[in-house]
């Protein structure tokens, strides 16, 4: 049974905190980073770039909908290359085929 530290002496809260503090800040600095190069590319779509940046963290999935001209394609290409990862790109037409993405 795991034993809790139920010392509440403001002090330890106090280092705990500031401990705390010092990692995020020693870990964000590649976020940074990934917002300054997208920055050079990407230009007035913060609200999305943020957005691209919490769906990597989150290792979840994005799914960008939008209209032409709104730098979708480009913004993911330019995440993919500031992480060294892959990037392809699918057009969804009306006759696409499992196959056509999965292979035979």
């Amino acid at each position: 049974m795991e034993e809790f530290n139920t010392n509440t002496d403001s002090s330890t809260y106090g280092t705990d905190l500031r401990a705390l503090n010092e990692m995020i800040q020693k870990e964000s600095t590649f976020i940074d980073l990934l917002f300054n190069e997208m920055d050079k590319v990407i230009v007035g779509q913060r609200y999305m770039v943020e957005r691209l940046m919490i769906g990597l963290l989150a290792d979840g999935h994005i799914l960008l909908e939008g209209v032409p001209g709104l730098a979708k394609t480009l913004a993911i290409n330019t995440l993919a290359k500031c992480i060294d990862a892959g990037f392809s790109r699918i057009q969804f037409t009306p006759d696409l085929l499992p196959a056509d993405l999965l292979g035979t």
